[in-house]
């Protein structure tokens, strides 16, 4: 039977952190494309091999969307309209930007789900990048479509005729087996997600007043101290990582305005002295509040300029 394993999973802190080691490893722009190319249909993530016994493109894209979370927290999100599917990546609220190769990864899957399927060389209508240019040759060959950088969001665009286009290894049978686990795991997912999320945000709202204690969490969520602790234990987490967690997320959406000092930030998120804060923050990020909102401004700036 397959389990969704909380234990086993990482925040997408850490996903992004393993991208830019790849990247920085690799030194190859396109090498998150063509790690998807050069891997094997049979040695891919199971929602992906389930989605190439789909009855077609269409098919198997809806049950990619559906089941891509259980290796990864971003949502594919599909709008279809004039002949045209376009399919747009959303991360949780204030991640920081995705890696370059993350994005490259995900819309070469999208196209290698197809061309796998259909046994056809297909090629999207367009693809779209927020990083500022220029285009790599290989990435031009590769997706052999109109590439535009400096987009208002990363989006992979898709001819709606090519959705319909039978999969050539459509195997009902099999696909009768393994929705079901994946159905299950994907359930047990949304609902640890839902409580972890919960538990989230009643801790970002009561930071200021001082550090939260899981009873107070618990009357917030309608529920005992016990049955709170017995939930989250459940997930495979505690409550002083989601702790954590809360303060570390609402820390770097808060530095992300200019407007808030770094003093206000450390009270808002419930420390006591802007030391504690700072050494929270090394522990987090590596380096200090201040350097960081810098390096993050500068970033923003010199998209803008490219742009």
């Amino acid at each position: 039977m397959l389990r969704h394993d909380a234990a086993a999973s990482i925040s997408t802190a850490q996903l992004f952190a393993i991208w830019r080691a790849i990247e920085s490893l690799s030194g190859d722009a396109s090498f998150g494309i063509k790690m998807v190319r050069d891997t094997s249909t049979a040695t891919h993530k199971l929602a992906f091999l389930a989605a190439t016994y789909a009855e077609n493109y269409r098919d198997g894209l809806a049950r990619v969307i559906r089941f891509k979370r259980l290796c990864s927290p971003d949502k594919l999100h599909c709008d279809e309209k004039n002949g045209r599917v376009s399919i747009t990546i959303e991360w949780p609220p204030g991640t920081e930007p995705e890696p370059d190769l993350s994005v490259d990864a995900s819309f070469a899957m999208l196209i290698e789900l197809g061309r796998r399927g259909t046994g056809q060389n297909l090629t999207p209508v367009a693809v779209e990048f927020k990083r500022a240019g220029p285009v790599l040759d290989f990435h031009g060959v590769y997706f052999n479509c109109p590439i535009r950088f400096g987009a208002a969001q990363n989006r992979f665009v898709l001819a709606s005729a090519d959705l319909d286009r039978p999969f050539i290894n459509h195997n009902p049978e099999l696909l009768h087996m393994l929705a079901p686990a994946l159905a299950q795991a994907m359930g047990e997912l949304e609902a640890a997600s839902t409580l972890v999320e919960q538990i989230k945000t009643v801790l970002k709202r009561v930071m200021p007043s001082g550090r939260p204690e899981i009873a107070s969490v618990g009357r917030e969520l309608g529920m005992s101290e016990r049955t709170l602790q017995r939930r989250i234990t459940a997930e495979g987490t505690t409550f002083r990582a989601l702790l954590g967690d809360a303060r570390q997320e609402l820390g770097m959406q808060l530095l992300s305005d200019p407007a808030l000092d770094i003093q206000e930030v450390a009270w808002l998120l419930g420390y006591q002295d802007t030391n504690s804060f700072y050494r929270a923050f090394r522990e987090w990020a590596d380096t200090t509040p201040g350097r960081w909102r810098q390096v993050k401004r500068q970033s923003a700036d010199s998209g803008k300029h490219l742009g």
